[in-house]
């Protein structure tokens, strides 16, 4: 695993996200962008399943903000993975980078079931009716996970905290 980390390091594309003027500055610029997309399209989606705007449909909400969660998802990973090839044995130690990947596949979870299992009977309340209980429940786990990521993101840049 070394061995293939250091050859991304090292490799032209790695050499140049992290040793140019330009470059990390460029992704971690992406990154954020991309994480206020996610998030931002996420939370307000969020936010009307508790109950807030009532007078939008779900159905159209996630219609509308979906689209902007993916392409902020792209952008994320995107140049998650050019920071983090600049010296990915360093990042795999760092605790802050490997609770927000677990807090991001929750998050992931939390969504599916409710994709999957909750949004099934959308249209029972889709308007103007109060979210159920359980659609709640994973808007506010989704709010908290995602809150918690940001949070264990920004923490990444401060070796001090943890080595």
């Amino acid at each position: 695993m070394t061995e293939f980390l250091l050859q991304l390091k090292y490799s032209a594309y790695g050499t140049w996200v992290g040793t140019s003027l330009w470059g990390y500055a460029i992704f971690e610029s992406l990154h954020l962008m991309g994480v206020a997309l996610l998030v931002g399209a996420i939370t307000l989606t969020d936010l009307r399943l508790l109950g807030f705007s009532r007078v939008l449909p779900v159905t159209l909400t996630e219609k509308y903000l979906l689209p902007w969660v993916w392409s902020g998802f792209a952008i994320v990973v995107f140049s998650g993975v050019s920071m983090f090839i600049t010296d990915g044995s360093y990042f795999l130690e760092n605790p802050f980078l490997l609770s927000k990947l677990v807090l991001i596949v929750l998050a992931g979870l939390n969504a599916g079931f409710f994709q999957f299992r909750v949004y099934r009977n959308v249209a029972a309340w889709d308007a103007q009716q109060p979210s159920p209980a359980l659609a709640r429940v994973c808007a506010a786990l989704s709010i908290g996970f995602w809150f918690l990521a940001v949070a264990c993101g920004r923490l990444i840049a401060y070796p001090e905290l943890w080595s």
